[in-house]
């Protein structure tokens, strides 16, 4: 168990956490939240021991071992899955001492080495890796490439593998998704809810938290508190919570009423279509959690677009990319007033690339994009963040934009953003990277654009702030199309999705969990080579109930190839655990029985993976 009593904890004059008590069970998977600085990954610090509590006990059992995401990566010339795999430092530090064994000629050392490694799960170590980075993005033919030749973010996927490796009782994930598509963010839920240690993860993603977590610990006013249940049963008792609260009962009615006002404007134009269903849920479900809305740190609308022309703007034959790279081809494509565009594709794929050319930012390489001459547009992409002047103040950027406008007009605004006093007039140098994602939004939001392009805008938003732009985004009267890996906010505000995959932008027929079950039936199905890609436009999965049949026989005779193999294993490890095998001339012996052993390991790890996946296909089916 993990107890956190009496627990003060500052980081400079700050105090981050104080008086907080908190108790974690062993295989309990935690969500640990807070608004962005309350002391979350301090809290993480404090648990690897790189930190102490200011104040009280931390503890849990000594013994358990602790793995979480290292935060750098050296450019280093290791191949990626050699390094991956150097995440068991264990495993690593046994392979080391045979080669000092086998130097020494030390025949009863050797022996006890191989039986640890087998215990430690060498033989089976290379294939587990390459599935875990196959999972988080990585083609086979990546797995050998130096580290080096890897960006940043790719690294971080790395540093992930590695923390996922490792034999762990205790895994610490500070934001595991930051870095991540949708196709990774999947897998790892997936990995993630077979984890059978004591998992505790940081995130500002609400349905990964929903798919992982079974606790909620929150962090308010330096307190922690425990709350049973994902982040929606977390955000239910909130809300609850909220109600009780005076002096809120009449802001609560408002933003309900204007809620639902908007909800049944929806509703009478809102079509059958799956992911326009989808949208009508999730509206719903943020009418019931109004209370929070109010209770958030701010809020802000979009405010109506000044002219809506249609269509905004017609592709016909476009070629996109960059230079010579040729990245989407045969692109015809008209965008219409009104329409609401989830764009999904692996990292990659082109996804930026089509937002770019929408835009106007990137030229296509063939064919005309029209764009019509009211059309306004709104882009958020990453690298807005990095043309924001660190030297320059919210309010210089928004009086660029506007100088004609009062500067208390324009400080109202900035204060709808929390951009209060001071905040609004000192440089943004200091800013964190949520701060400044904020101000992009802001400086977007002042320009009623009729048409948003949005790439990505909630990679440095915490769950506040990313609810505030869902709920904002909801009711925008213009044009949208989305990239997010957020599926929360690509459901609350998307009626439509297309996908770019094989060099193609295609229509997806239909919703998130279609998504969803073509990976795992495609793209993340459990195999030792790359699945080939379907088209990417494809109907609803037919109801699976009439494979049943099929699917328990498969199951029945893998379990028999499984009990043979573990038989031939049980029959290795006996004359492994031989003294008599390590003495002079049996060299050649020993090696020939490792060998069988690393097979016998690695066709039990396939015939394992494939099991599990009929185990799965065959639970969805019933």
């Amino acid at each position: 168990m993990i107890r956190l009593t009496n627990v003060t904890l500052a980081r400079g004059a700050k105090v981050l956490v104080e008086g907080a008590d908190v108790a974690l069970n062993p295989g309990e998977r935690i969500g640990l939240i807070g608004a962005n600085g309350s002391g979350k990954s301090s809290l993480f610090a404090l648990l690897r021991g790189e930190l102490h509590a200011d104040k009280g006990e931390v503890e849990f059992p000594a013994r358990w071992r602790v793995a979480h995401v290292a935060q750098e990566t050296q450019a280093l010339g290791r191949p990626a899955l050699d390094y991956a795999i150097d995440g068991d430092s264990t495993l690593r530090r046994l392979e080391r001492e045979l080669v000092q064994a086998e130097e020494a000629q030390d025949g009863m050392r050797m022996g006890e080495l191989h039986a640890a490694l087998a215990d430690a799960g060498a033989y089976t170590v290379r294939a587990r890796a390459e599935q875990l980075l196959r999972g988080l993005g990585f083609p086979h033919a990546q797995m050998q490439l130096p580290v080096a030749s890897f960006s940043g973010g790719w690294r971080m996927r790395l540093n992930l593998a590695q923390a996922l490796i490792c034999p762990s009782d205790l895994l610490l994930l500070d934001e595991p998704t930051n870095h991540l598509d949708l196709d990774a963010i999947l897998w790892m839920e997936e990995w993630l809810r077979r984890y059978r240690g004591t998992l505790l993860v940081i995130s500002h993603d609400r349905d990964f938290l929903d798919g992982v977590v079974e606790v909620v610990v929150h962090i308010d006013g330096g307190k922690l508190k425990r709350y049973g249940g994902n982040y929606s049963d977390f955000e239910r008792q909130r809300a609850a919570a909220v109600v009780l609260a005076a002096g809120q009962a009449e802001k609560q009615a408002r933003e309900r009423a204007h809620l639902e006002s908007f909800i049944e404007r929806f509703r009478a134009k809102a079509t059958k279509a799956r992911q326009a269903q989808s949208r009508m849920k999730m509206l719903a479900k943020m009418e019931d959690l109004a209370p929070l809305h109010v209770s958030a740190p701010f809020s802000f609308e979009f405010r109506e677009p000044l002219r809506s022309p249609n269509p905004l703007l017609v592709m016909e034959g476009v070629d996109a990319g960059y230079g010579e790279a040729q990245i989407i081809s045969g692109i015809d494509f008209s965008l219409q007033s009104g329409q609401r565009y989830g764009l999904l594709g692996v990292n990659g794929a082109g996804k930026s690339t089509f937002i770019k050319t929408v835009a106007g930012v990137q030229p296509p390489l063939a064919g005309t994009v029209t764009f019509n001459k009211g059309l306004a547009v709104g882009y958020f992409a990453q690298h807005q963040l990095e043309m924001l002047e660190d030297r320059a103040s919210p309010l210089l950027h928004l009086r660029r934009i506007s100088p004609e406008t009062r500067e208390q007009d324009l400080r109202n605004f900035l204060g709808m953003f929390n951009f209060p006093g001071d905040m609004a007039l000192g440089p943004i140098a200091t800013f964190s990277g949520g701060e400044k994602a904020r101000l992009a939004l802001a400086l977007i939001v002042w320009q009623r654009p009729n048409l948003l392009l949005l790439d990505e805008p909630t990679n440095h938003l915490d769950l506040e702030t990313r609810e505030a732009l869902t709920v904002a985004l909801a009711q925008f009267e213009g044009t949208l199309v989305l990239v997010s890996h957020d599926r929360h906010l690509l459901r609350a505000t998307t009626d439509q999705l297309l996908i770019v995959a094989e060099g193609r932008l295609a229509e997806f027929d239909g919703d998130l969990e279609d998504y969803r079950d073509w990976l795992f039936k495609t793209k993340l199905k459990p195999q030792s080579e790359e699945a080939p890609q379907p088209a990417p436009k494809r109907s609803p999965p037919p109801k699976a109930s009439g494979n049943r049949k099929p699917i328990e026989p498969r199951i029945r005779r893998l379990e028999e190839k499984m009990a043979k193999l573990n038989a031939d294993k049980k029959a290795i490890e006996a004359k492994l655990a031989d003294p008599g095998l390590y003495g002079a001339g049996q060299k050649d012996a020993l090696q020939a029985l490792v060998a069988d052993q690393a097979y016998n390991a690695r066709e039990l790890a396939e015939l394992e993976a494939q099991w599990l996946a009929l185990q799965e296909e065959l639970e969805q089916q019933a």
